[in-house]
């Protein structure tokens, strides 16, 4: 497998430490607000990651983090009117409502900042030990910068324009503007730990060195996040975390691309700020991450409610599709006629094996998706054509078809759905988005159908004019008719 490594800017074939076992850390919320499309996408992209690896045979320990202790959860408790603790509880209770809801796996450790603080202390104090830092009269502890001769290797930048660009507020007894805090001296009415430069709390990038070494021996395999961590938090992590423990951190940085809406950076200053409950309202989640993975992740996405329309379309096509290849199997076991022509079965062993090579290539779900769809129009091919649904070979191709759907599907955590069950949640949430109340067209269908029954096909056809206006089609099928929007 070869990943694209941040710090080397380059794909290098991906060895762990030690075979067999990944040791993969990746930068969770802090946890002030909701979860927005950003997010879903880091979380969707090593979601993937994770799966995969396992899939492989890899042993894999998944760290991910939660920040519970910030100036952002500090005002957003003004706010609220409630303590900082109650609101970090509400918005990662939150974040697992959500994140369960894209099917994203639990990851194996789930710190929380506020529960490491003797973690995160005991690595100030090996700094200050080693004179990478420096605690202040005030009861600051800062990382001195300059005393890191590779600062700047992870994000590419130059410490003197750094320099350049930097200042010291009011207040701060900072000895260079590059450096960072480690440790804050505490505030009126904010949460404080004691500790021996005084009453404090962490600074935010000391959290994720702590928290790594506390579930994994260094150098981690990989560290994973959004590609606005890489400065400075990544940074400075990387930084504090090679001068406190003399060893290498990382082997592997990887950083998934921005979300963008309309080709713009999300943010709420724009007001193009989107939540995944507001997405939840209208769509169905797996519409969501099937969105999410339908580029590589290290490219931009720009998302759109347009987009997700089409990615909907899609994954409609991959539902029905199986449906009606799970239907067919039975009729297409015995078959005894000619076996299907060769190029048909090269394709679905070719597709079968390229997702897997896709996603060596540096996790190419876009590619492993195009494989799916590939698969679902080879079906579609079997199924709509009656001399080859007799071929005495197209129940099995059908069911490799149907197999290698899974197993892609179970990596990129898709198409696990029963899939009448799904199309029936689909239809339900176009119809909802529609303004149609699925009652009302099942009560003109039944009545349509009792006026056929009767054979009243003036009532019938007037019933199905009325569908026609709210924007249903009805098919008509052995099994009784089928609704959907048109």
């Amino acid at each position: 497998m070869k990943i694209f490594n941040s710090i080397t800017r380059s794909k290098e074939e991906f060895i762990p430490k030690e075979q067999g076992k990944v040791s993969l850390y990746v930068c969770g919320i802090t946890a002030y607000d909701y979860c927005h499309i950003g997010h879903a996408r880091a979380a969707v992209v090593f979601d993937v990651l994770v799966r995969y690896l396992r899939f492989c045979g890899y042993e894999v320990t998944f760290v991910r983090n939660f920040t519970d202790v910030d100036d952002k959860i500090i005002n957003r408790s003004r706010e609220e009117g409630i303590d900082s603790q109650a609101v970090a509880e509400k918005y990662i209770q939150a974040f697992y409502q959500d994140m369960d809801r894209l099917n994203i796996l639990r990851a194996d450790h789930e710190p929380r900042a506020t529960e490491h603080i003797q973690d995160m202390q005991e690595v100030i104090a090996a700094l200050i030990d080693k004179g990478h830092a420096y605690a202040t009269s005030g009861g600051d502890v800062y990382f001195r910068v300059r005393s890191f001769p590779g600062y700047g290797s992870l994000s590419g930048r130059n410490i003197e324009e750094l320099q350049s660009g930097a200042r010291i507020e009011p207040g701060q007894e900072k000895e260079d503007p590059l450096d960072f805090a480690l440790w804050k001296q505490a505030k009126p009415d904010e949460p404080a730990w004691p500790s021996p430069w005084g009453e404090g709390r962490p600074g935010w990038h000391i959290e994720c060195t702590a928290m790594s070494q506390k579930f994994m021996d260094l150098p981690l395999d990989i560290h994973g996040g959004g590609q606005d961590l890489i400065f400075p938090h990544h940074e400075n992590e990387r930084a504090q975390s090679i001068a406190a423990s003399g060893r290498d951190f990382v082997r592997y940085w990887m950083h998934n691309g921005f979300v963008q809406v309309k080709s713009e950076k999300m943010s709420k200053s724009l007001g193009n700020f989107v939540t995944l409950r507001d997405i939840y309202a209208h769509f169905l989640p797996e519409v969501l991450r099937l969105f999410l993975l339908s580029q590589h992740y290290r490219s931009p996405l720009d998302f759109s409610f347009e987009g997700l329309q089409e990615t909907e379309k899609g994954l409609k096509r991959v539902y029905q599709t199986k449906k009606n290849l799970e239907s067919a199997l039975p009729s297409l076991e015995g078959n005894t006629g000619r076996d299907l022509p060769a190029r048909i079965s090269e394709e679905v062993q070719a597709a079968a094996g390229q997702w897997q090579q896709s996603l060596e290539d540096d996790l190419n779900t876009a590619a492993a998706l195009g494989c799916a769809f590939g698969l679902i129009r080879t079906a579609n091919r079997i199924l709509e054509d009656k001399t080859l649904r007799k071929a005495g070979d197209a129940g099995r191709v059908c069911r490799d078809i149907l197999s290698a759907l899974d197993g892609l599907g179970s990596v990129l955590g898709l198409f696990d759905q029963d899939s009448e069950t799904f199309l029936n949640s689909l239809r339900a949430s176009r119809a909802d988005r529609a303004g149609v109340d699925p009652r009302q067209v099942e009560d003109l269908i039944a009545r349509r159908q009792e006026a056929r029954k009767a054979k009243d096909f003036s009532l019938a056809d007037a019933l199905r004019d009325e569908l026609v206006q709210l924007g249903v089609s009805v098919q008509d099928t052995p099994q009784g008719p089928v609704w959907d929007l048109e």
